[in-house]
């Protein structure tokens, strides 16, 4: 992986792959530039960028009040212009998607599409408990395979996943150490999940009608408890030419290496090109 420094001096990590259209590979909140190692070798005739944000995977940890939807979308912008991209079709997971939708606002000259992987402008209640109850903590087992078995059965809304891709998550996304496992991010991230009832919460309808314009692209696990079906029919309704698919035996979220995942990445490439 290779490095670069943020206006704050951080210093992020990032892979640049492939030539071609350049696609900005943004992740889930806790995840890294793996989450798209599944999906990178069927794509073909694109520059492959993706970021770890400050406090994941191989970059610097930070101030936790920095791990905030604006200062991650600064960065991604400040790793093009370290690249010398002017624009990127975003490919975004989850957080990536919010990400996303944040820059369609603020700096969609720089955009050529956005595929937003089981996110939208409304996340249901029960995924954002999910998402509570394990971040910030290490996963208790002491090896990868006791860690493997348990991802599998806690993760909601999966069916039909081999054993070696659970096992391959937990070396992606934990580090061995004698104490065991523990998590690969800096555990301060929940500090700032934290609702505050101090900040009025922004509307992400406005940041979603802010793509008006680029190629647009929805995936949704069909098990997903944090995209619902209801808002995913919503997205489609405020945007008839939204490229969609959901996605089987997926919960949150699809491994994005499905054939119906890849079917829409593709088509909707083939839009931004």
């Amino acid at each position: 992986m290779q490095k670069f420094q943020t206006f704050d001096d951080i210093t992020l990590a990032y892979r640049d792959e492939g030539k071609g259209l350049p696609v900005l590979c943004l992740s889930g909140l806790t995840r890294n530039s793996s989450d798209f190692d599944y999906v990178a070798p069927l794509l073909d005739g694109v520059r492959l960028i993706r970021l770890d944000y400050r406090g994941r995977g191989a970059s610097d940890w930070a101030d936790p009040a920095t791990y905030t939807v604006p200062t991650e979308g600064r960065d991604a912008l400040a790793l093009l212009d370290h690249l010398g991209v002017e624009k990127a079709a975003i490919l975004g997971t989850s957080r990536g998607g919010l990400i996303a939708m944040a820059l369609a606002l603020g700096a969609k000259d720089r955009m050529i599409g956005a595929c937003l992987n089981d996110i939208g402008p409304e996340i249901a209640p029960e995924g954002l408990a999910m998402i509570g109850a394990y971040l910030g903590k290490n996963p208790g087992q002491d090896n990868f395979a006791d860690a493997a078995r348990a991802r599998a059965r806690f993760m909601e809304g999966f069916r039909n996943v081999p054993e070696s891709r659970w096992m391959e998550e937990v070396q992606k996304h934990f580090r061995l150490t004698d104490e065991g496992l523990v998590i690969n991010y800096d555990p301060d991230l929940a500090r700032v999940f934290e609702p505050s009832g101090d900040v009025e919460p922004p509307n992400i309808w406005d940041w979603y009608a802010a793509l008006a314009g680029l190629p647009v692209a929805l995936l949704r696990g069909a098990n997903s408890n944090l995209l619902s079906a209801d808002t995913a029919a919503e997205m489609q309704r405020r945007r008839p030419d939204l490229i969609y698919a959901e996605v089987p035996d997926r919960g949150h979220v699809p491994f994005l290496d499905e054939p119906e995942s890849v079917a829409v990445i593709r088509r909707w490439l083939e839009a931004c090109r």
